[in-house]
C-alpha cells in the first residue's frame, strides 16, 4: 500500500502561493480538471476520479480527520473505462458525493503541491509528500511543514477533513 504525507489548506493568498510554488519547482506545472465520484462504503473512503481525457483511477484512501500533516495509505487503479467502472461501483454501493475541480499540480521533491479550485467550496492547497519505501512519517512531516512554511500555509488556515465531507456539511 503506498503512503504519504498530507495537509489541506484554505489558501490565504492563492495566486502569490502558486507563484511560490512555481519557484520551487522550477516552473514545471500540471493542469488537470477532476471529478471524483465517491462511493458509499464502510471505512474509509473510495472514489473514482475521472479526468478530461476518458480515462480514470479507481483510489481507496485511509487517512485520519486532522489538521496536523498525518500519513494517507492509499491503493490506485487506472482505467481507460471509467464510465463502466462507476455504472458497476453505483448499482453495487451508490454514490455518496461528487466532487469537481481544477487542479494545477507542481513537483516540490517528493512532494505533490495542488492548488485545487473546487466547485462550491473554494480555493485549497493539498501537499503530498510521497513516502518511500521504508521512509518514515516524521521526515515527511518535516518536508511538509518546511514546503508550509516556504508557502505561507498557516495553522488556522488547515482543514482537517476532506472535500467531500465539506460538501456534504454545506449540504451540496
Amino acid at each position: 500500500m503506498a503512503r504519504n504525507i498530507e495537509i489541506k489548506a484554505k489558501s490565504g493568498d492563492y495566486q502569490g502561493q502558486m507563484s511560490i510554488a512555481e519557484n520551487l519547482s522550477g516552473g514545471k506545472v500540471q493542469h488537470l480538471f477532476q471529478e471524483d465520484t465517491f462511493f458509499c462504503v464502510p471505512e474509509g473512503r473510495l472514489k473514482l476520479r475521472e479526468f478530461g481525457d476518458s480515462t480514470g483511477e479507481l483510489i481507496q484512501y485511509e487517512r485520519p480527520d486532522t489538521v496536523e500533516p498525518a500519513e494517507c495509505r492509499y491503493i490506485r487503479h487506472a482505467t481507460d473505462d471509467p464510465a463502466s467502472l462507476k455504472e458497476t461501483l453505483t448499482k453495487s454501493l451508490g454514490i455518496r458525493a461528487v466532487v469537481r475541480k481544477k487542479r494545477t499540480v507542481y513537483l516540490v521533491g517528493q512532494t505533490r503541491i495542488h492548488f485545487d479550485e473546487v466547485e462550491d467550496l473554494g480555493k485549497f492547497i493539498e501537499l503530498e509528500v510521497v513516502l518511500r519505501q521504508g521512509e518514515d512519517t516524521d521526515s515527511g512531516v518535516a518536508i511538509a511543514e518546511d514546503l508550509m512554511k516556504k508557502l505561507g500555509i498557516v495553522r488556522q488556515d488547515l482543514i482537517e477533513q476532506a472535500y467531500v465531507d465539506l460538501l456534504e456539511e454545506r449540504g451540496t
